[in-house]
């Protein structure tokens, strides 16, 4: 509706303003002009050049290429006269795509301010047939500080969204319909478009390329599987933490909160990678189950057969002790939470529930659980999408460790203890498959986007605020 009445304004501006509201078609000052706003005028006269500059000096160099991405590839030649290698004007495909989707941005963004400063035109032009007082570009100003202060707060974050987070996504989707790869690497070479074969390669497209559906089934599964584990261990192991912390019967309460805490003060990556080392096959802990028996054991009821507990480097094996670690870490974090919560929890209906005899399991099921629900819920959601990307773990602790002997995998550079993300992050930074790289991408934030909404649109259902007033 809010986009229907803002095309409809303009619309209305255009047939029913005077010549000035009409000329701010072609110039844009010419409305702000004619109402004596000089400095407007100039203002928008100024971007309107500005617009037009950019246009014929920089867009026309790349846009008119974005159909194809570029045909011309670099050509070295050696100059007799200068005596050096020089090379042709060639084209550089990432450049082309960059600056021209740089320029379509620019131009949206031209446009609405086209459409918006005809309709300030045009109210110009009423406030004017009224009688009512126009604004100088003084009290313009001082309105921004004052009743429109909410826009000068919002104008830079505004201006950082759109450069540092709209501008790459598109990029990351434009990427992905195109064969980017270390076959196809500007300056060098050139990539083109290919429409819709990376996402079908993704899905399972036959030719070479079917294992990249193979892999992208298992990835995704033990994507979602360590998100769902990593998340609600974490979660309730805090709160239990915190309550056994908070029993009257718990000696020297504040010492294990230290002690938990202190976790929370070393850097996760040193904990990580020293974690690492203990698990590893020759590590400390591999060292100390063979001195007991246990590897021989293990050995003998078919559960080990290498001379190690491969604790990170075969399947099972390492997407366990993963989740294991993950609590290690991350309880402690969520035990400050759920103690912070825990203190505001409503002590009246606590004393009812004993006074009415319920069971110490029972209060927490029925109350603490389903409080701590209702506030930590956005938190909850939000660690859940954390943890999908959760890439310091995985990496972390997997890297230069685990190596897959599963040839499907290995066609796709993926392995069995890969998130999408870290998956997306050895294809570029490994082999420099840009495209598959960005088709994963944008599953990742699909599967993020729907989640969050489907979450908490169930979260805000109802007046479930009431219940603990």
């Amino acid at each position: 509706m809010a986009i229907k009445n803002y095309f409809s304004d303009f619309g209305k501006a255009v047939t029913k303003g005077d010549l000035f509201v009409k000329l701010s078609l072609l110039w844009m000052g010419a409305g702000y002009a004619r109402r004596k706003q000089y400095v407007k005028a100039a203002l928008m006269t100024i971007f309107e050049i500005a617009v037009i500059l950019f246009t014929f000096q920089f867009a026309v160099q790349y846009v008119p290429k974005f159909g194809s991405l570029g045909t011309i590839t670099p050509v070295r030649t050696f100059n007799i006269d200068t005596m050096k290698n020089e090379f042709n004007d060639y084209d550089n495909s990432f450049q082309i795509l960059l600056f021209s989707l740089f320029s379509f941005v620019v131009w949206i963004v031209a446009f609405f301010v086209w459409i918006s400063n005809t309709v300030n035109a045009y109210k110009l032009q009423m406030m004017e047939e009224a009688g009512e007082h126009i604004k100088t570009f003084k009290e313009d100003l001082i309105s921004y500080k004052e009743e429109k202060f909410h826009i000068t707060l919002l104008a830079l974050p505004v201006l950082g969204i759109v450069i540092f987070t709209v501008i790459p996504i598109l990029l990351l989707i434009l990427v992905a319909f195109t064969n980017y790869d270390q076959n196809h690497m500007p300056p060098s070479g050139l990539f083109s478009w290919v429409g819709f074969s990376n996402f079908i390669s993704l899905f399972g497209g036959g030719g070479l390329t079917v294992s990249f559906g193979y892999a992208f089934v298992r990835v995704l599964g033990w994507t979602l599987v360590w998100a769902l584990f990593a998340t609600f261990t974490t979660y309730i192991g805090g709160i239990l933490l915190s309550l056994l912390l908070n029993s009257k019967k718990t000696r020297v309460p504040k010492l294990w909160r230290t002690l938990f805490i202190a976790t929370i003060a070393v850097p996760q990556f040193v904990s990580l990678l020293l974690v690492r080392n203990f698990f590893a096959n020759g590590g400390i802990v591999n060292a100390i189950c063979a001195n007991i028996g246990l590897t021989d054991f293990l050995r003998n009821i078919g559960l080990v057969s290498t001379s190690y507990i491969p604790f990170l480097s075969a399947p099972g094996w390492a997407h366990v002790m993963i989740i294991l670690i993950n609590i290690w870490i991350g309880v402690p974090y969520q035990m400050l939470i759920a103690t912070g919560v825990l203190m505001n929890l409503p002590t009246e209906q606590l004393e009812s529930a004993r006074v009415d005899g319920a069971k110490p399991f029972q209060i927490f099921r029925k109350i603490t659980m389903p409080y701590m629900l209702f506030v930590t819920g956005p938190a909850l959601v939000t660690d859940f999408v954390k943890n999908i990307n959760n890439f310091n773990v995985i990496y972390l602790l997997t890297e230069n460790v685990y190596t897959t002997t599963n040839q499907m995998m290995a066609n796709s550079q993926a392995k069995e203890v890969d998130l999408l993300v870290t998956w997306l992050f050895r294809l570029t930074q490994d082999y420099y498959n840009y495209k598959m790289a960005s088709v994963i991408g944008i599953m990742v934030f699909i599967i993020c986007a729907v989640f969050t909404l489907i979450a908490f649109n169930s979260m805000i259902k109802g007046d479930k605020e009431g219940t603990y007033q």
